[in-house]
């Protein structure tokens, strides 16, 4: 439509290439020339700024989910949620209850010793002095090995678990369609019926938790089971892998604020938030407008959709200051996005800032420093920010 502001800018926002490079000068053009920007191509508003991407997230009424989160979702129509990110209250505020017990922080707190030796027996195999590709040997392997143990899948099956996950995820892989439908179909299969065996055989996992869960009085579906497992599976892994491997990337290329780490360790919780904020492990989600509204001056029309970027969000000079675009694991406030905003605010939130906090507390102690010694390859996907290759050197303390 002509007369739409940032169409020009915004024609790259999706765009593979941006991603598998280095989005933040575009993302930085738009914040300061078109806010609220048209794609053409694909049809939706990119929303770049912190104070607007909270604003959509936090009013489900106006801007929903369920008419898709993604923007290969646009146009799309859904019987029933295929994931809980699709729902929005009341439906939303039910399904969270149910899932919200097995992520309570006295659960979180519990898996500090799973957590721990897991990492540290990762963190044991990386030679100092050699060139080591973090992604496969700590990045992949830790948060899936842990989400694996939460929901009662064999220690054996974690790469298993890895091929399911990678074949949600939009843009992370080039696998030919047919083989990620049947992982899809395998990864369903097996969960579901994983559950089921819960329901006969009760243990205290998350698992078991979900088999016995009900909504007003009945048992999950087949179909919520799925929708419920498929999530926690990818979710629980996707955003721990991203932020450990481009977070280790961001400390190798700032090594000074590796340096303050090693210096004071209680910077170290502080740290994981500025990680998260800098890596921003989700890059963006959609929300449709359910009715007319404004967004920064901008006539937002019902039934357009709208995509947050929060990774332009979390680098937002007008929320985070002149030192937006710095890495300073000291900073605070730090009123990052990386988890969401509002009732979609991540479940799994906990166990990723504890899981990101205790792979840092085990390398401080083993290497004095690490440098970037290879190749750094990124996805180009728009959703995660997803690492093929991070080619790093620990030098040994």
């Amino acid at each position: 439509m002509p007369g739409r502001p940032g169409t020009e800018l915004a024609a790259g926002v999706v765009d593979p290439s941006l991603y598998a490079s280095d989005p933040h000068p575009l993302f930085a053009r738009l914040r300061a020339e078109a806010p609220v920007a048209w794609n053409e191509e694909r049809g939706f508003w990119a929303v770049t700024t912190h104070a607007e991407v909270t604003r959509v997230e936090s009013d489900h009424e106006t801007f929903c989910a369920s008419k898709g989160i993604l923007v290969d979702e646009i146009g799309v129509s859904y019987p029933s949620p295929p994931t809980i990110l699709h729902s929005d209250p009341p439906a939303h505020t039910r399904y969270r209850r149910l899932v919200q017990p097995g992520f309570k922080p006295s659960v979180v707190r519990a898996l500090d010793p799973v957590v721990r030796s897991r990492a540290k027996a990762l963190v044991d195999r990386l030679s100092p002095g050699e060139v080591t590709d973090v992604v496969p040997m700590l990045a992949v392997p830790l948060p899936l090995l842990v989400i694996s143990e939460m929901l009662g899948v064999p220690e054996e099956d974690w790469e298993r678990c890895y091929e399911w996950s990678e074949a949600v995820v939009p843009g992370a892989v080039d696998w030919p369609e047919e083989r990620k439908q049947a992982l899809l179909a395998e990864m369903t299969d097996y969960l579901v019926n994983a559950t089921k065996v819960r329901r006969a055989e009760p243990r205290t996992d998350v698992l078991t938790e979900l088999a016995q869960a009900e909504i007003d009085g009945e048992q999950l579906s087949d179909a919520e089971l799925a929708m419920f497992l498929i999530q926690l599976l990818v979710a629980g892994n996707e955003t721990t892998r991203n932020l450990i491997a481009a977070g280790l990337v961001a400390l190798a290329q700032a090594p000074e604020q590796y340096q303050r780490l090693r210096r004071d360790a209680s910077l170290v919780p502080s740290a994981v938030e500025e990680l998260l904020r800098w890596t921003s492990p989700v890059l963006s989600f959609m929300r449709t407008a359910t009715r007319d509204t404004e967004l920064r001056g901008v006539a937002i029309a019902a039934g357009e959709p709208l995509l947050m970027l929060f990774v332009s969000a979390n680098r937002d000079t007008d929320m985070f200051g002149p030192t937006a675009h710095r890495l300073d694991v000291g900073r605070q406030p730090n009123p990052h996005i990386a988890f969401g905003f509002g009732n979609h605010f991540c479940l799994g939130a906990a166990l990723a800032r504890l899981e990101g906090r205790v792979v840092l507390e085990e390398l401080l102690a083993r290497f004095g420093r690490l440098e970037v010694a290879g190749d750094v390859e990124r996805t180009g996907s728009h959703v995660v920010a997803g690492m093929r290759r991070a080619e790093l050197r620990f030098t040994a303390v």
